[in-house]
């Protein structure tokens, strides 16, 4: 288990929606309506910005991946390598962009991740300017 879930869920509220989101979207299809239930819940009457984005990373990740990006299900305590790199990538992808850039790579499988990345910092100051940033 420890080398299929290496990481425990962040304490974070922020990543563990966002975690939430990605693996609801990742296992039920990007019109998933528990994801949007609980992005609701979250944000209130702001939640579309968040959630029309994080819908928009998983098509262009999923669009882009030279091969299969592994997610857990929504109710494990624990988190995939792939899970811990994406949320990584969102968190530090407004200090620290390089560093976002060569992770959201190697995450993908492939080297031109610019359009990804470009969506994962959008994703993030959305979550931000919705008073909940994504710290891991």
């Amino acid at each position: 288990l420890g080398t299929l879930l290496p990481r425990l869920q962040p304490e974070d509220p922020a990543a563990r929606l966002l975690l939430f989101g990605i693996r609801q979207l990742g296992a039920h299809g990007l019109g998933d309506a528990a994801a949007a239930h609980a992005f609701i819940t979250a944000f209130g009457k702001g939640f579309r910005r968040p959630l029309l984005l994080l819908r928009s990373l998983m098509a262009d990740m999923s669009a882009a991946s030279a091969g299969p990006i592994q997610i857990a299900p929504w109710c494990c305590a624990r988190m995939t390598a792939s899970e811990a790199a994406l949320l990584e990538v969102i968190a530090s992808v407004e200090r620290d962009s390089e560093r976002a850039r060569l992770l959201l790579s190697d995450l993908l499988g492939i080297r031109r991740v610019d359009t990804v990345l470009a969506t994962a910092h959008a994703l993030s100051n959305a979550f931000a300017d919705a008073g909940m940033p994504v710290e891991v």
